[in-house]
């Protein structure tokens, strides 16, 4: 157990160490190269990376939780069939609007909400009484979410 302690510090120190000499040769480079060091490090320096970088980030969530509506996941199923009214990617734009949210409970609020709100506004004759808890729903369709944008699956 004593050695399996002093591996890890030892992989710590070196990793430690590691990050020291890339440090140190980063600073090294600014001094000898001015601004122009930043081409030794960036590939696409000159393109617009900057200004399209929350523009893909976006589109990838929005992709992922679209995907996880189309799939065949009961959570998926149930989902499309309370909120039959609205487009996927309708839906999936208010899902990633609450994601963004700080804190799971204002998410899974906020999820709840939505769904109460667009099952009071259709004018089918559905009720409560049907089985499905929303506030559960909302609960479990958080954490899936929160793992599809996570780990893209």
């Amino acid at each position: 157990m004593v050695k399996q302690v002093t591996t890890d510090c030892q992989e710590r120190l070196e990793q430690f160490l590691s990050a020291v000499e890339a440090a140190q040769k980063l600073q090294d480079d600014i001094l000898k190269y001015g601004l122009n060091a930043a081409y030794l490090y960036c590939e696409d320096l000159e393109g617009d990376w900057l200004e399209r970088w929350d523009e893909d980030k976006e589109e990838d969530i929005s992709l992922k939780i679209v995907s996880f509506l189309e799939s065949d996941d009961t959570l998926a199923l149930t989902v499309r069939n309370l909120l039959k009214d609205k487009s996927l990617s309708e839906i999936a734009v208010e899902l990633e609007k609450y994601l963004s949210l700080d804190g799971e409970e204002e998410r899974i609020f906020a999820v709840k909400t939505f769904l109460v709100d667009n099952v009071l506004s259709r004018e089918s004759n559905y009720s409560f009484g049907d089985g499905i808890d929303l506030l559960e729903l909302a609960e479990k369709l958080v954490k899936k979410l929160v793992y599809v944008v996570e780990s893209g699956k």
